[in-house]
């Protein structure tokens, strides 16, 4: 398997940072550059692996979730509730807009 290498430079770097509205120091640039360089060559290494015969999974690990029965397990206490509620009204409770 050969994979091409993805190389960047100080102005990609720039354009990202202006791109994504962050402000970097001069002096971190060659870093960045670096590591961005490496996340790039690891993706462009997992593009090249062949999954064409690989069943998609929804997790790594296949297990199946315990699921509780779909019953009511509390009362319907709206009445109680709505009757200490500052406001309420045709069964709602009404709040203070907070969104214009």
């Amino acid at each position: 398997m050969n994979v091409e290498s993805v190389s960047l430079d100080d102005s990609d770097v720039e354009k990202i940072a202006h791109l994504a509205r962050l402000e970097i120091s001069p002096d971190d640039i060659p870093e960045y550059v670096s590591n961005l360089t490496d996340i790039l060559d690891l993706v462009e290494q997992m593009n090249a692996v062949d999954t064409a015969g690989v069943t998609p999974m929804a997790h790594p690990i296949d297990a199946v979730q315990r699921l509780r029965p779909d019953e009511v397990s509390e009362e319907n206490q709206r009445d109680r509730f709505q009757r200490i509620s500052p406001q309420v009204e045709n069964g709602l409770f009404l709040v203070p807009k907070v969104i214009e």
